[in-house]
């Protein structure tokens, strides 16, 4: 779900058993899998699932760096905002800021830089024209 200010992408997540370890503590590397699957949602709702980057635009974004802080343990049963704010947009680079949430109180937050690379070259290439376009409203 896109805010009204139309920056920030906000995606619903449940803490389920799996996630957690024997103390009902997420673990550290599912907070990456949350924030994974809220890019790919947000992806999604601009019009960009993974089938039409890689059959139509003939690209996929990969992860060259992160940067991640923990400030409070999510915990079993959890009901999370995980969110997602494109910062800056280069010509094959995307940075974003995502944060989960559990209500106002930020669990933790990371800067993350994606590259667009070719589907069959893994090679740096141009964020797609359209792509860039929905973008440029929000970074």
């Amino acid at each position: 779900m896109v805010n009204s200010s139309k920056t920030i992408f906000t995606l619903p997540v449940r803490v389920y058993y799996q996630d957690t370890d024997a103390g009902g503590v997420v673990y550290h590397s599912t907070y990456l899998d949350f924030m994974e699957r809220a890019r790919y949602e947000w992806l999604r709702e601009l019009g960009f699932d993974i089938h039409s980057l890689i059959q139509v635009h003939k690209v996929i974004f990969m992860i060259r760096s992160l940067n991640i802080e923990y400030f409070k343990p999510a915990l079993l049963d959890d009901s999370l905002q995980v969110a997602v704010q494109p910062t800056e947009l280069g010509r094959s680079r995307i940075t974003l800021s995502q944060h989960i949430l559990r209500g106002t109180v930020t669990l933790a937050g990371a800067t993350v830089h994606a590259v667009c690379v070719g589907a069959d070259s893994l090679k740096p290439v141009s964020v797609p024209a359209p792509l860039r376009h929905k973008l440029g409203k929000f970074a």
